[in-house]
């Protein structure tokens, strides 16, 4: 039996069973076409004692990180997102030269080179070597490390307490979450706060986002949850935001548990009582998730198999984590998508994992005239609707499989 990986109680609740599936930031080469690809059992389960919705771990945070494909930075609405986080924190808390902001998962400076642009002294913590590389290339002073209470403690000790530490959706991708948190504990100066940004379980039940659940991600995560979580490690959850990113995320607020000069916010109540009442709490609202996703995969299917019959042309746009899951669960290949498209140039004439789904620069669009454009990352729909609003001309319609199959 599986155990969880934040109270140790056993695993025996199902949240979603999604089969076989590889790593899905596992890109492939033309090269590798041909060779084996490691699949995984991508089974999500919630613990039944502290509602932990988790994945067990099958591969090693450095086998996964070490050499990462996503990069943050191609993605002009989570920029604009980042650039408006980084001005409301240096005004909420008076943040300038004197000051350090310290990012978990800096990825490829994203989100520092706005602090750095306003004068604030940063340092990211970056695990995978290939993505802090392009980071320190933009003069975003970077380490490659695997962030925990060792790391925060020697951070410490070497004068970089953070005054901010900010943590973008990474959270749920350690498979020790008691460690991480640790980390802050060790490594945030005292007076000094903590956010930390998760796509919000809630929306991902109301929304039936289950094509989010991949192998990086190894917890799904609550705000009941995330305030227990902090609240055994010396922290407190002092204020919560609810952001639109990643199809409604949480930014939540924290600090020093024993920190007199931040009182806890409404908005925080406001929220537990949302997860309340719609069953965080209750297993029974976890049992209907995991039948709504055997309806959905119903539905996706039904589209494609049609579409194919009916001798209509789809192509794909995007190529990200979660597009990987859903095609993987669902079985759909190139006999029903032709290619995919990507702005990042670090995904583009390589293939999808598993399905071996080839991804090609945007311009392929215009140039092939797809009858559907299968929108991958739906949480961008309006960005790139934006976009690609030239396949109107021939007829093209757009289509989003998340929360149904929606034609358009």
């Amino acid at each position: 039996m599986y155990r969880c990986r934040f109270c140790q109680s056993g695993l025996s609740e199902t949240f979603a069973d999604l089969g076989m599936s590889p790593l899905s930031n596992s890109y492939i080469s033309s090269g590798q076409l041909n060779g084996m690809e490691r699949f995984y059992p991508l089974h999500a389960y919630v613990c039944s004692s502290c509602f932990l919705v988790q994945l067990a771990e099958f591969e090693t945070p450095d086998k996964i990180f070490s050499d990462y494909a996503y990069f943050s930075s191609y993605a002009d609405s989570w920029l604009k997102h980042c650039a408006a986080y980084a001005k409301e924190m240096i005004t909420r808390w008076n943040l300038g030269a004197g000051s350090l902001v310290l990012e978990v998962a800096s990825n490829d400076g994203y989100l520092l080179q706005y602090f750095k642009q306003s004068g604030v002294p940063v340092l990211g913590i970056e695990p995978a070597a290939n993505v802090a590389k392009v980071a320190m290339e933009k003069g975003i002073p970077t380490e490659v490390a695997f962030f925990g209470e060792a790391k925060g403690a020697e951070l410490a000790a070497r004068g970089q307490s953070a005054d901010l530490i900010a943590a973008n959706n990474v959270l749920a991708h350690v498979p020790d979450i008691n460690d991480f948190v640790k980390g802050f504990k060790k490594a945030l100066k005292q007076g000094g706060r903590i956010t930390v940004e998760f796509p919000h379980l809630l929306q991902m039940m109301r929304h039936n986002q289950f094509d989010t659940i991949y192998h990086e991600h190894f917890s799904y995560l609550s705000l009941g949850f995330v305030s227990g979580l902090f609240d055994k490690h010396g922290l407190r959850v002092f204020d919560v935001d609810e952001v639109p990113t990643h199809g409604g995320s949480l930014r939540v607020h924290g600090c020093h548990k024993e920190d007199p000069g931040k009182s806890t916010c409404a908005a925080v109540g406001a929220v537990l009582k949302q997860e309340s009442e719609e069953g965080l709490s209750d297993l029974e609202a976890y049992r209907r998730f995991a039948r709504a996703v055997v309806r959905t995969k119903c539905e996706v299917l039904d589209f494609f198999v049609e579409t194919r019959r009916a001798g209509k042309r789809v192509a794909g746009y995007g190529a990200p984590a979660k597009g990987n899951t859903l095609l993987n669960y669902c079985g759909i290949g190139r006999e029903f998508i032709e290619f995919t498209v990507d702005r990042s140039p670090h995904k583009q004439g390589r293939f999808l994992p598993g399905t071996h789904i080839p991804i090609l620069a945007p311009d392929a669009i215009a140039k092939f005239r797809p009858d559907y454009l299968f929108i991958l990352p739906w949480n961008l729909r309006d960005e790139v609707v934006g976009q690609m609003t030239g396949i109107r001309e021939w007829g093209g319609k757009f289509v989003v499989p998340i929360p149904k199959v929606e034609v358009f």
